[in-house]
């Protein structure tokens, strides 16, 4: 079977972290990139000759049997009207995160029939893969507290449309990729403490971001988000009953993504050693070589999921958790 793919939007997301990934999957092909933008039109020919180039999604919904899978990639706030009109025409979707503004929408959409698929992809970060894998085989005896942070220094507020819309802000941006890695390593929260703030003149959404969230069996996940941090934490900070493990700095594949690169490359999502974590105690501490990163694998699992019924890449049930994380923490941040 090939998944015949239509992708809604084209900007950042849509060309960066959907186009490379779908077209690099065996059993996949892009068929349609819907956009309006005339720059964005040219820019699909030109990297996707032959790809229609479809000004209005509105032309899929209607006529769906040219497609099988819808992977929405707009701003935030336009998720779950165009997922549900998918859906409801008979087209799984793939929702780049978070798949809604709210828990409550995101159970509607699971609820019209279609699979939905939500796009958390740093579930796939070589830095992720290795925590994990670290965390499963007893590496680090049992975790009692674990420490993630996406921090940038990004002192003035640009012109984006994450910047305006609530949506957009850094908790339900890089907050739900935090989230949804504690989720899968350890589920659901049974407690949620947060710092909502507002730090940047001219900022209108928050920018700065701290989560306690406390797992049920005890562990502890402290996450930062922030766009105003002076000085970088380490990405991951894990600490064990028996050792930790310690890295600093991002996984490549955006970086690689946003250069051009796809995952057809050889080599695609490895790290060099100068930047391999930590793992040990104090005074008796070594390197770890980070597992490959691998994006693609995301997409691959959606096409295996669609052809024979395998579990999705993300249960849709983590992706509504996180939302509620996200509901409590703004309850939190607020004194309720």
């Amino acid at each position: 079977m090939t998944v015949r793919v239509v992708l809604v939007g084209y900007g950042l997301g849509g060309s960066a972290f959907h186009a490379p990934l779908i077209t690099s999957v065996p059993g996949m092909v892009l068929v349609g990139v819907v956009t309006g933008n005339p720059e964005r039109q040219e820019a699909v020919r030109s990297r996707y000759p032959g790809v229609a180039v479809i000004p209005d999604a509105e032309i899929v919904f209607r006529e769906p049997q040219g497609c099988d899978l819808v992977v929405i990639a707009t701003p935030n706030s336009t998720h779950v009207p165009l997922a549900r009109k998918a859906l409801e025409a008979g087209l799984p979707v793939v929702i780049d995160k978070p798949i809604a503004t709210n828990s409550a929408d995101a159970r509607e959409l699971g609820q019209i029939g279609p699979p939905v698929f939500p796009y958390l992809n740093r579930r796939w970060d070589g830095d992720f893969r290795t925590v994990r894998r670290l965390a499963g085989d007893g590496s680090l005896g049992e975790v009692l507290r674990f420490e993630s942070r996406f921090e940038r220094w990004r002192p003035e507020v640009k012109e984006s449309w994450k910047e305006d819309d609530p949506s957009g802000s850094i908790i339900y941006d890089l907050g739900t990729h935090l989230i949804d890695q504690a989720i899968c390593l350890f589920g659901p929260p049974t407690h949620v403490y947060a710092e909502v703030d507002t730090r940047r003149a001219g900022a209108k959404v928050p920018d700065d971001v701290f989560l306690g969230l406390t797992h049920e069996g005890g562990t502890r996940s402290h996450l930062w988000a922030s766009a105003t941090a002076a000085d970088l934490g380490p990405r991951f900070r894990i600490l064990g009953d028996r050792a930790s493990y310690v890295i600093h700095g991002m996984d490549g594949q955006e970086d690689a993504l946003r250069a051009g690169r796809t995952p057809a490359e050889p080599g695609w999502g490895q790290m060099p050693p100068e930047t391999y974590g930590f793992l040990g105690v104090p005074g008796r501490a070594r390197p770890v070589r980070t597992d490959p990163g691998a994006y693609q694998d995301f997409y691959a699992a959606v096409a295996a999921s669609l052809e024979t019924g395998a579990p999705p890449p993300v249960p849709l049930n983590d992706a509504i958790a996180g939302l509620e994380v996200i509901e409590a923490a703004l309850r939190s941040a607020v004194g309720r």
